[in-house]
């Protein structure tokens, strides 16, 4: 099979008030449809055609990959109630086992789910989530064994290990347990939109079929979450868009009550909620861009009771926050860069941790106990590898309980990390984080991987991976570029790259590309550019407007069909993105989004060589969308490069399920690049 195969087409006409567009290959939305089944098989066989000459090397990738992977591996265990709480993997183990031991340690074993056994038989499996009742008794998990984020919760008694008989299907998450130690509540999904709008509350050892819906949500720009405060004495329905939210609350030991509205949604009105020594305490963005931290009685929760504890900073972040008895600790974003700073509430003294490299991850990790002066957290940077600390905010002492092992001879001195500041086009100051192996030549003849996502508000920072060593190891340079539509620089630089402004993303990736050739990093016929999902789309933008600059492009799950999407309502997650994007049916939003939708915008001109990947059952981006993109790119494109779709017809959105099955998906994304590159 010499040539690709090219997908029929059909056209179809899709109408708007705003105009009408011709597509050709509309027709490949039919994932039962023989044709379209035979079309994706078809590329599949191409891109294995195509990659045979690196098969080897993709193994040899592969192998090295594991070969870092401690199997036997074991999470640092977290107190909550009485237990001890950590996961481990066995030798030659896909998935983790999710274990505990009461009051030590060094108590005995107790294995609450065995992953591996769970997963037995099924092609694609997830855990979304396990919850155990106040008592430690009975333990709720969900499952998914089909990648559609559709889970089904089941329940077990951890005194006998007896599995209940019902089970509850098309759940989000895992849901969470009322103190009464019988009542569950969960959010249900829509099946076609998948997005969750209903709760139901559950007495368990009863038909499902008779649960009691709690709350629904009519606004289907919502999506409808279940929690419980870490205080445990309320339950929570949290309603939350991309720029509006409402948290409704119960108290725990009364489930059958009704949950009351703690402030009702308003537009562009942000917050959460949390409880600590008799007060509610919100993390808010109402009169704070950046958000800020006020408290308000149990019983008055309108927002002229509210007091400022943390005021508002134009140059500083609120990111997350975690309550103590005697401290607040705050997750803070400043100059791209997060902080981990600690308030004892006696006095309002503060102290902010100290790290020393240019280019880092701090984060709060799970602190589930209130009482206790140790703080849990992570750090991590592209050469040091994910490291758990506690410490202790009294003594200020720091005690770091593990580093992830990393087999063979990783030396992690062997790597130089750089930050930089970048000028886009419209004088905005762009940071990246660049990281290689010492040795690296700054003479334009060196290969790198540029690497960004930009939506959403969703901020990407400097983090380990043992994978990525393959590529530095080979004399790659990596780039981590923090462009607009992400939350680095705070919520001005999200929203300078959203609705209107979504331009802004795909300039400041191309304007990092062209700072990265001129500083002789690289050069165009040794840079890659990469992106998933939202950062497919941005792929897909980039090389609408500067193909030229890029030898190759790796775009995973690509959002590209921005128009037909957002024009659909009953494809999964279009109301809810309205905010990110703009609605089509308003004209305005229709033309800009037009202006830039990547499939809209192939034509006749020469692109970079391209490796597409997909799922089949996808349930952010649908596999149709880089199906449809690939087979236009084809019959477009003027270039004799690469043009490869690889079409995972057992998984979804986050790739092979498995933790070793997932690094196959990264060797083959890394044998494309060196391919390409003739290594």
């Amino acid at each position: 099979m010499q040539q690709p195969p090219l997908a029929a087409i059909k056209a179809k006409e899709l109408a708007s008030p705003h105009g009408t567009r011709t597509d050709n290959y509309y027709w490949l939305n039919q994932p039962e449809d023989p044709e379209v089944l035979d079309y994706l098989r078809a590329e599949n066989a191409y891109f294995d055609q195509q990659m045979a000459p690196v098969k080897d090397l993709e193994e040899q990738l592969f192998q090295e990959m594991k070969g870092r992977v401690l199997e036997t591996d074991e999470s640092v265990p977290v107190r909550d109630n009485g237990y001890y709480y950590y996961a481990r993997y066995v030798a030659g183990g896909e998935y983790p086992l999710y274990c505990r031991k009461k009051d030590s340690p060094d108590a005995a074993e107790e294995i609450l789910l065995d992953g591996n056994a769970l997963a037995e038989g099924h092609a694609y499996f997830a855990v979304g989530g396990y919850e155990v009742s106040d008592d430690n008794q009975l333990l709720a998990y969900s499952t998914d064994t089909v990648s559609r984020r559709l889970y089904t919760v089941r329940f077990k008694n951890l005194a006998t290990g007896e599995l209940y008989p019902e089970e509850i299907p098309n759940v989000e998450g895992a849901g969470v347990w009322a103190a009464d130690n019988q009542t569950f509540f969960y959010a249900k999904k829509d099946l076609e939109t998948l997005l969750p709008y209903q709760v139901y509350r559950h007495t368990l050892g009863t038909d499902p079929a008779t649960d009691v819906l709690v709350y629904e949500e009519p606004d289907n720009t919502f999506y409808t979450h279940v929690g419980r405060s870490k205080s445990g004495k309320y339950l929570q329905i949290v309603l939350s868009s991309s720029l509006s939210s409402e948290t409704r609350y119960l108290d725990a030991a009364t489930p059958t009550s009704e949950f009351a509205v703690f402030l009702p949604r308003e537009d562009d009105h942000l917050y959460e909620v949390e409880d600590a020594n008799g007060a509610f305490y919100v993390r808010t963005n109402w009169q704070a861009p950046n958000f800020r931290i006020v408290k308000t009685p149990l019983t008055a929760t309108d927002k002229t009771d509210w007091q400022d504890v943390i005021p508002a900073r134009d140059e500083v972040f609120i990111d997350q926050m975690e309550l103590f008895r005697d401290y607040l600790v705050l997750n803070e974003r400043k100059d791209g860069l997060l902080q981990l700073r600690v308030i004892r509430w006696q006095d309002g003294k503060d102290e902010y941790l100290q790290f020393n490299e240019v280019a880092y991850t701090a984060t709060i990790g799970a602190n589930p106990e209130f009482d206790t002066q140790t703080l849990r957290f992570h750090y991590t940077s592209f050469s040091t590898p994910v490291s758990t600390f506690d410490y202790d905010m009294a003594t200020h002492q720091q005690t770091l309980r593990k580093e992830q092992p990393v087999l063979g001879d990783f030396n992690k001195s062997d790597y130089v990390e750089e930050r930089r500041w970048v000028p886009a086009r419209d004088g905005k100051r762009i940071p990246v984080s660049i990281v290689y192996k010492k040795g690296f030549a700054k003479d334009g003849t060196s290969p790198l991987l540029q690497y960004a996502y930009g939506s959403y508000g969703y901020s990407l920072d400097p983090t380990f991976s043992s994978a990525r060593l393959s590529l530095l190891d080979r004399g790659f340079a990596y780039v981590l570029c923090h462009i607009r539509g992400g939350q680095e620089l705070g919520r001005q630089w999200f929203e300078d790259g959203r609705m209107l402004n979504k331009l802004n993303s795909f300039h400041d990736f191309i304007d990092c590309s062209e700072y990265l050739i001129q500083e002789k990093y690289t050069s165009a016929d040794k840079l890659f550019a990469m992106g998933g999902s939202a950062g497919g789309l941005l792929m897909g933008g980039i090389i609408n407007l500067r193909p030229d600059l890029y030898k190759g492009v790796l775009a995973a799950v690509p959002f590209v069909d921005v128009v037909t999407t957002m024009s659909d309502e009953s494809i999964p997650l279009t109301t809810g993105e309205y905010d990110q994007w703009g609605n089509p049916a308003d004209q305005p939003y229709y033309e800009y989004m037009l202006s830039y939708s990547p499939y809209d915008n192939v034509r006749a001109q020469a692109y970079p060589n391209m490796l597409v990947t997909t799922g089949l059952h996808d349930s952010q981006v649908q596999y149709y969308e880089p199906a449809k993109w690939v087979a236009k790119l084809r019959t477009l494109k003027t270039d004799n490069n690469l043009l490869l779709l690889h079409t995972d017809l057992e998984a979804g959105h986050g790739g092979a399920s498995g933790r070793f099955q997932a690094l196959r998906d990264v060797a083959r994304q890394y044998a494309f690049m060196l391919l390409v590159l003739g290594m």
